[in-house]
């Protein structure tokens, strides 16, 4: 699995201050794919926002948005799957939100890696 972000700033409405987006998507390899699928993984959440979420529009680019800074956005497994933009209200809420999707990422890496091991006998020396 790899993480693709893809970050972006662009002016606020009528003159605004500059809003700052977060497009987060998985590289996944059709193992992980099946994995996702046998075990039924799609709606576990791996990030849950101190932000609002919005009512999710389809962007065929970006799958559903969510804007940070207002109530709790969360972001699914399916989300990462299928891709999705985050718009924050400045960037220190951007780089924060970025870094709790990238360890969250990480964990759910380790979890289709445990995925892998079931009916495998494991050996821990002690």
């Amino acid at each position: 699995m790899k993480l693709l972000l893809k970050r972006e700033q662009r002016a606020g409405t009528l003159g605004g201050k500059l809003a700052f987006t977060l497009d987060v998507r998985a590289d996944l390899s059709a193992d992980e794919r099946w994995r996702i699928a046998q075990y039924k993984l799609g709606s576990g959440v791996l990030y849950k926002g101190e932000s609002t979420m919005v009512a999710g529009t389809e962007d065929a680019k970006h799958g559903n948005s969510i804007v940070c800074g207002g109530p709790h956005p969360t972001v699914t497994v399916s989300d990462l799957e299928n891709g999705r933009r985050i718009e924050c209200k400045d960037i220190f809420d951007m780089l924060e939100t970025e870094q709790q999707i990238k360890e969250a990422a990480q964990t759910f890496k380790h979890m289709l890696d445990a995925c892998k091991q079931f009916g495998v006998q494991g050996v821990i020396e002690l």
